[in-house]
């Protein structure tokens, strides 16, 4: 059965209320939260009729879709599920998916050397690792690092809708330097992830550069439907080349870190480079080595070298040594250890 956009927006947005169970729900409060969602996504406004919603619900119901929603009425006007951990977004995959999705593994592997299809590597890998837990009911062999408690993740597929649609935000933001949260106009480009945290790139109504604010920090977001969107060149391979992380110092240029590592950390610094520009410029006797990269100087290369504590040294630029020695000293003054 074919599926439109429209729908499943629908479907998402029945699931989503219902999944809410400190509100009761009627079918008119379904209808204009499905209304609403619909005018989000597509920036304008979409008749929901009382049979479209009561049809949605009806196969919702049904296994034509494959949720089989244990959807009920009481008190002849309210709807909920009648099992409250329910969702639509976690069904169980059935055998004849189970059959696709291992055909699908076995027909991108096939394409994993080709250039076209490298970044496919890992998620080919995860697809697989999921197919198998799935069929044999075994523990899972592969295992990734996840944050539950990270916020402000479901902003996401709100902001990717807005830079799709190129429609400017106006986002109620709070940054943690700032006592209060403001409200600013965004003009959003990109999405980016670094270290287990989201953000959102794009420029504001007042700057001249490229910002990226945090996703955890945004508090609320809306639309500025009337402002036109301003198109901007960006290429983000080529603002990022030369950082680590998504601070970028715009006005400044690339240089040359040095940094000698111990030897107990130099095979892992050699086989998992800080940055794509590295290289090593001396082995040494005793194991440990020079490095070389070339980049920005940021917040996030400072906690790098900082996190491999006594393993790493900054051996040029100066002003990059005397930063690190600086919030070093700081460092040690909590823990000024007396002598025993």
């Amino acid at each position: 059965m074919a599926i439109n956009k429209n729908a499943l927006i629908r479907y998402k947005t029945i699931d989503k209320c219902l999944q809410n169970t400190y509100r009761k729900w009627t079918l008119d409060d379904l209808i204009e939260a499905c209304s609403d969602a619909l005018y989000e996504y597509e920036g304008r406004e979409i008749n929901v009729s009382k049979r479209t919603v009561q049809m949605d619900i009806q196969l919702m119901r049904s296994d034509k879709l494959g949720y089989n929603a244990p959807i009920k009425v009481y008190d002849k006007k309210y709807y909920k599920y009648e099992e409250d951990e329910y969702s639509i977004t976690d069904i169980p995959i059935t055998e004849n998916d189970m059959n696709v999705l291992s055909e699908t593994v076995e027909m991108l592997k096939q394409f994993k050397d080709f250039s076209l299809f490298s970044e496919l590597g890992g998620i080919i890998q995860r697809l697989e690792d999921k197919v198998y837990t799935e069929k044999t009911h075994q523990a899972s062999i592969i295992h990734l690092d996840k944050n539950e408690n990270l916020k402000g993740l479901h902003w996401l597929d709100e902001l990717y809708q807005a830079i799709q649609k190129k429609i400017v935000l106006k986002l109620e933001y709070q940054s943690f330097k700032a006592k209060q949260s403001g409200v600013i106009q965004f003009h959003p480009i990109l999405l980016k992830e670094f270290n287990n945290r989201w953000f959102l790139i794009g420029k504001g109504a007042k700057s001249r550069g490229i910002v990226n604010l945090a996703l955890d920090r945004i508090k609320s977001v809306d639309y500025a439907f009337s402002v036109p969107y301003i198109p901007v060149e960006f290429n983000a391979d080529e603002f990022y080349k030369n950082v680590i992380g998504v601070t970028v110092n715009q006005g400044e240029r690339a240089g040359n870190v040095k940094l000698w590592v111990d030897h107990r950390h130099a095979p892992y610094v050699v086989t998992k480079p800080l940055h794509h520009s590295q290289c090593i410029e001396e082995r040494n006797e005793d194991g440990s080595i020079v490095i070389c990269i070339k980049v920005k100087l940021n917040f996030e290369l400072e906690r790098i070298i900082l996190g491999y504590g006594e393993a790493m040294k900054v051996l040029q630029p100066e002003r990059l040594i005397k930063r690190i020695a600086l919030r070093v000293n700081r460092a040690k003054k909590l823990y000024d250890i007396k002598p025993s």
